[in-house]
């Protein structure tokens, strides 16, 4: 019988949730890096998104989520049937996202696409994997917004057409220029160039789900 692993205790999250935008039916807010979104099954993992929230708005709900170390947007929705209409929105691809990251290394092209349909890499949880015979479908646009030189790093807008499991991250790697920071995809160089991931949902459109106005929410970039 193979003894279990340790399970992975995250470190206490000092930083704030911020609420960028309130009403009845839905709550924007700013994820501070090294929140989980939702609570984990460890009792040592219970600090979340959906845990502090609670506190203060009992019926809150995710719509969507962000990686442990992603910073930035997320939509909340105060109601069972709210949620259920957002879910649509994200399911059909009505909304529109981007994210700002920092890559290794001189991105060459000022725009383009990153087109890897991704799997899961069961043996190797929570992984994922590029796999062109059982992956799904995914589409990454990008545009370049800064390029610096010493080190040697490029800052992207990243806007993600499918919505898969660490897609921006295993695209940047595959890329050839992985996220800084990032802990499951990126060199040791990479790594240990920043202190956090470098990877912050800076935009989020949708329709308000019960006015249907068009909602353009932004979260300034912290890096």
């Amino acid at each position: 019988m193979q003894p279990q692993a340790d399970p992975f205790i995250v470190p206490v999250c000092t930083g704030q949730i911020e609420i960028l935008y309130q009403d009845e039916h839905i709550l924007l807010i700013n994820k501070p890096t090294r929140l989980l979104s939702l609570s984990g099954k460890h009792p040592l993992n219970k600090d979340s998104v959906h845990y502090r929230l609670v506190q203060e708005f009992p019926t809150a709900t995710l719509v969507h989520r962000l990686d442990f170390g992603t910073s930035g947007i997320m939509l909340v929705a105060l109601n069972k049937e709210v949620n259920g209409m957002l879910t649509k929105q994200f399911q059909a691809r009505e909304t529109h996202k981007t994210y700002t990251a920092m890559l290794y290394g001189q991105v060459p092209d000022e725009v383009g696409s990153i087109d890897f349909p991704i799997a899961k890499d069961k043996p190797n949880f929570p992984l994922q994997k590029i796999c062109q015979d059982e992956g799904k479908s995914a589409l990454t646009h990008y545009q370049v917004l800064n390029r610096y030189k010493d080190p040697e790093v490029t800052r992207v807008l990243f806007e993600p057409v499918t919505g898969r499991t660490h897609q921006l991250r295993i695209h940047s790697q595959t890329f050839g220029y992985p996220i800084l920071g990032c802990d499951l995809y990126a060199s040791d160089a990479a790594f240990f160039m920043a202190d956090r991931l470098m990877l912050h949902a800076t935009s989020l459109g949708f329709d308000h789900p019960v006015s249907g106005e068009k909602i353009s929410g932004q979260c300034v970039c912290p890096f």
